[in-house]
């Protein structure tokens, strides 16, 4: 069964239609996705015997796993959330378009993500 809206659109379509388009909305799953798989191989690294370095992060890992996900998760969101909802904007006085943040938020994960499997497949003693 698949949620309709008024005009018969499925909720992802409508979702991907909204203001931003369907290119930022894939880059945004995008961005869930990584954060979803970061937070999954940091608790496999962690289990194996890694250490959180992010020490906001190894706080709420101390926490419980579950406390540590949905932490993860909901400052991915609310990231997200700030990124889509300001206009372009300037930092030190470059001029910053979201498209930019997006990606470099996405690249960014992307590699963390990627550390982490080479540590999950070549394990240093």
């Amino acid at each position: 069964m698949v949620h309709k809206d008024a005009q018969g659109k499925g909720i992802m379509q409508y979702l991907s239609d909204c203001q931003h388009g369907s290119k930022t909305f894939a880059a945004s799953m995008i961005i869930v996705l990584l954060t979803v798989l970061d937070a999954y191989f940091t608790l496999d690294l962690v289990n194996r015997g890694a250490e959180e370095l992010n020490p906001i992060m190894a706080y709420y890992l101390e926490r419980g796993p579950l406390t540590f996900f949905a932490v993860k998760y909901l400052l991915t969101w609310a990231s997200l959330t700030v990124i889509l909802t300001l206009k372009d904007g300037s930092f030190f006085g470059a001029r910053i378009q979201r498209k930019s943040l997006l990606w470099l938020f996405m690249i960014a994960l992307a590699l963390v993500v990627q550390w982490e499997l080479v540590m999950i497949h070549f394990p240093f003693d």
